[in-house]
């Protein structure tokens, strides 16, 4: 068998050329996004909207993703800016990954906008690896109308070097013979999983640059660093023995988090936020067939300071009414009830496939109420699956103009495929 080949293949600033091919094709607009200043991003009016993608143009004027968008316009007072259709994205994400399989079946999505695609064994249809990466390029252009970069090497981690080299729309390879002259004389925050804090850590050690990594003494960074630090000594020289894997990681956990338009002041309008997260975390556990006997609630003050609680419960359930209630207990004993919250996220774990119960005497919940909670939940998420989440809304929501389904993502977003962003260490 010849060596093995990986493409890593991510559309070049996907949301904004997804929403611009959307305008020109189907809408019938006459000005290109991409070639003005212009950026995707939330409502201005909320206090959490940010650069989601920007234009090359826009990029000249220093605006970056993920910074505030008031200070975008800062930066560019003519800035065109356009709302994020995450329907839109799901749905170009899908044409997308199916482009993809046409060169070959082991394609994994890691992201909404880009995944991994095993080439191995291709080149008698394809020709050598650039060859058919020029060629996968040009059929998702001239298909989906937008440009790719893609990354061809051994394995999945230098697949991704590569592919984020010089963009857009190109072509990069980074085999292990080209790593010295290609990977190792770039920044330490370059590699993948090397975040701000762990680069600033390295930077005192007097590591700077991948190849510094590279040659470090594993028991140093292993002393300084633990695990993490062996596996960024790894990653930074070259090994990954991932395979590209069609089908998804199950699930460790559900949970959705969101940032209040105002701050939370009192336990009232912490348990209305609790509750419209527990709605949607709930419904996707119901969706997967997942149960779980821990709940964790996440706390955020208007000063940015972070913590969280957790409480395990008398089983295992995905009943949204149970997991709130255990979000209210958790949530009274974690918050002061003085310091303004700016966000507050529900998490599940512990998963199994069944639900199950330790009944209390005193508790006052008999088998037979569970079972009918259990099937009320079934009957609005059926409701809500064929009709849309706003055709039914419990009556704490009746004169809330806030969402009664929180967490981030609308619905079409929720049913999508968003990254897995490693928690840094």
């Amino acid at each position: 068998m010849g060596q093995r080949i990986v493409f890593h293949v991510d559309a070049n600033s996907a949301f904004l050329s997804w929403t611009a091919v959307h305008r020109l094709k189907v809408l019938g607009e006459q000005v290109d996004l991409r070639k003005i200043p212009s950026v995707v991003a939330g409502d201005k009016a909320s206090r959490h909207s940010i650069i989601l993608a920007k234009s090359a143009p826009a990029k000249k004027f220093g605006i970056q993703t993920g910074e505030p968008l008031f200070q975008a316009l800062e930066k560019c007072p003519d800035l065109v800016v356009v709302p994020p259709d995450y329907g839109l994205y799901v749905e170009t994400s899908r044409h997308f990954v199916k482009v993809l399989r046409q060169f070959s079946p082991l394609v994994e999505q890691y992201s909404i906008d880009e995944a991994w695609v095993d080439m191995t064994g291709t080149e008698r249809l394809f020709g050598a690896p650039r060859l058919a990466a020029e060629a996968m390029r040009k059929r998702v252009l001239e298909e989906l109308g937008f440009t790719v970069n893609i990354g061809i090497s051994t394995n999945k981690l230098l697949a991704k070097m590569a592919g984020d080299f010089e963009k857009p729309n190109k072509v990069h390879t980074l085999f292990p013979e080209e790593m010295e002259e290609k990977m190792w004389p770039l920044p330490v925050r370059d590699l993948f999983l090397v975040g701000a804090a762990t680069q600033a850590k390295l930077n005192k050690m007097g590591i700077y640059t991948i190849g510094e990594l590279a040659q470090t003494e594993l028991s140093v960074l292993k002393k300084r660093l633990g695990k993490y630090g062996e596996t960024i000594w790894h990653f930074a020289n070259g090994r990954n023995a991932d395979a590209v894997a069609p089908v998804p990681a199950e699930n460790k956990g559900y949970g959705n988090s969101t940032t209040t338009p105002r701050d939370v002041e009192t336990h009232e309008q912490g348990y209305q936020v609790l509750l419209s997260l527990c709605e949607t975390v709930a419904a996707r556990m119901r969706k997967d067939g997942k149960c779980g006997s821990c709940v964790t609630v996440h706390l955020r003050t208007k000063d940015f300071v972070s913590y969280s609680h957790q409480c395990m419960l008398h089983g295992a359930t995905n009943n949204t009414e149970q997991i709130f209630g255990a979000a209210c207990e958790i949530f009274d004993e974690a918050w002061d009830g003085e310091t303004p919250l700016r966000q507050l996220g529900v998490q599940v774990t512990h998963l199994t496939q069944e639900p199950y119960q330790q009944y209390d005497l005193f508790s006052g919940v008999s088998p037979e109420q569970y079972e009918k909670k259990l099937r009320l939940d079934e009957t609005v998420d059926g409701l809500r699956d064929k009709f849309g989440e706003e055709i039914i809304r419990r009556a704490k929501f009746a004169r809330d103009p806030g969402s009664h389904m929180a967490g981030g993502l609308d619905k079409a977003r929720r049913t999508g495929v968003t990254k897995a962003v490693p928690e840094e260490f």
